[in-house]
């Protein structure tokens, strides 16, 4: 069995073949966002990330207009 294995081919997986052209538009997306302001506090985020598993859970845009 240990020959067999050190023979095969390492194949990469789909989270080890980066794709430059899908991440470079990612982040141009992620910075015209930011430079619109549309993005939400770490702290925002982390109180809905508190209601996670609990009965107030609620999709956070939901969460947000309900929260104040």
């Amino acid at each position: 069995m240990a020959v067999y294995v050190r023979a095969m081919k390492h194949e990469p997986g789909i989270f080890e073949q980066d794709d430059e052209a899908a991440i470079a538009a990612s982040d141009a997306r992620a910075r015209a966002d930011y430079a619109a302001g549309r993005y939400h506090s770490h702290a925002v985020v982390g109180r809905w990330l508190k209601t996670w598993g609990t009965p107030d859970f609620k999709p956070f845009f939901e969460w947000l207009k309900s929260s104040g």
